[in-house]
């Protein structure tokens, strides 16, 4: 089982890097260089949401430690807007500018492409298999946090 749960982890993070070159090797092709694969997968994920930076982390959106650092960079090339919130002025909030709504049209037809050929790779339902098993390992390791059950 360790070597299973190992293996697992080491996948992970090597798919998700694979994931992340996928991006760049995209806004390589089509010339696009004021925004790297990382930031390009936040705005993708922002999408059409209006959400604070601290909500960005929250929801899973963005891995590091430099999330404002990236949403500032986005910001100055013009890819989202910010505004302090109404209800808490220490909060600012984000969403996508047209730059910003055109680049995740560009990346949803990317996905569009690939989608089109996973057939060959994976079924909708072993997809589907591996994502309730990547929640529950994401639920596993927030409990090992949140219990103490860490040796």
């Amino acid at each position: 089982m360790k070597a299973a749960y190992l293996e697992a982890i080491r996948l992970t993070e090597r798919l998700h890097r694979q994931f992340l070159e996928l991006i760049k090797s995209e806004l390589d092709r089509l010339g696009i260089e004021d925004i790297n694969n990382v930031q390009a997968f936040i705005l993708f994920n922002i999408g059409s949401d209006d959400l604070t930076v601290g909500e960005l982390t929250n929801r899973g959106y963005y891995l590091g430690s430099n999330v404002s650092y990236n949403v500032r960079k986005m910001v100055e090339n013009g890819y989202l807007m910010q505004e302090r919130s109404t209800h808490d002025r220490r909060s600012i909030r984000v969403k996508l500018s047209a730059k910003g709504l055109e680049l995740c049209q560009i990346m949803d037809r990317m996905f569009d492409r690939q989608v089109a050929a996973l057939g060959e790779v994976a079924t909708e339902a072993e997809l589907t298999s591996s994502a309730n098993t990547f929640r529950r390992l994401e639920r596993f390791w927030i409990g090992m946090l949140d219990y103490g059950l860490r040796s």
